[in-house]
């Protein structure tokens, strides 16, 4: 496999929750990540804190929306068991990097499982 599924589920989110912006939107967003910020689409989960900066430069306050659109599409794509609320106290990042801890534990500990059957 070319990229990490997680890797993959993410860019989907990211890309569901830009598109609750519209389609026009959702491509010049992407058109100024990568002019303005130099972030391309494939790079965003590898940097992950510089689309969050550059997603709350673009859009100020209004930045939380957004976060919360991917967020919401995240929690969907990895079947989380309410582990984390979306309402909890962790910034985008911090819950974007505590559903991928949870997304590989989950899935290492399936491959031990698959092994040692």
């Amino acid at each position: 496999m070319s990229r990490n599924t997680f890797e993959k589920i993410l860019l989907e989110a990211v890309d569901e929750g830009l598109s609750s912006l519209g389609e026009s939107s959702r491509q010049a967003i992407y058109f100024h990540l990568n002019e303005k910020f130099n972030i391309k689409k494939l790079e965003i989960p590898e940097n992950i804190e510089a689309f969050a900066g550059a997603v709350e430069n673009i859009f100020g306050q209004g930045a939380s929306y957004l976060e919360t659109a991917i967020m919401k599409q995240l929690h969907k794509k990895v079947g989380q068991k309410d582990k984390w609320h979306l309402s909890s106290d962790l910034t985008f990042v911090e819950y974007v990097s505590a559903v991928q801890r949870s997304f590989r534990d989950r899935n290492d500990s399936g491959k031990m499982t698959e092994k040692v059957f």
